[in-house]
């Protein structure tokens, strides 16, 4: 894992990871998580959204972008700006999905599926969630 801060006097900060693809580099991400928590004062609802989201789709990255390879990477990239809102960009290597086609999982047939909630998840639980056209790269945006 790679991690470099790098800190303006603006008060802004760039942040970025870089993580195999095996599901123990979760913790790295919530320790990450942890860190960011203490520097900038998240309220306890907004350390709750980040990591959620955070490890949904890093999760989701691992398995289902680079279906666990792990010679195969997941970036992360944070823009920390005027310690009022964070930018992260969670990236895999992988084909990327259609994410406009996804099974609503509160659909009557969808309810007891065991997986298929991530994305929904993501989307109300950060202030904005992009997709690029590929759909392998995540822009999540959150007010601290």
């Amino acid at each position: 894992m790679t991690s470099s801060p790098i800190d303006f006097s603006d008060n802004t900060g760039l942040y970025t990871l870089q993580l195999p693809s095996k599901l123990e580099s979760i913790t790295t991400v919530e320790n990450f998580i942890d860190n960011l928590s203490e520097k900038y004062s998240f309220t306890e609802e907004t350390y709750a959204n980040v990591l959620t989201c955070l490890s949904e789709a890093v999760i989701n990255a691992i398995v289902h972008g680079n279906k666990q390879d792990e010679n195969k990477k997941v970036y992360i990239n944070l823009e920390v700006i005027q310690n009022k809102r964070l930018i992260f960009t969670i990236a895999d290597e992988g084909a990327g999905f259609d994410y406009n086609n996804i099974p609503d999982p509160t659909s009557p047939e969808n309810l007891e599926n065991y997986s298929g909630r991530g994305v929904f998840i993501i989307k109300k639980l950060a202030d904005q969630c992009i997709f690029n056209t590929l759909g392998n790269e995540l822009e999540l945006h959150f007010k601290i």
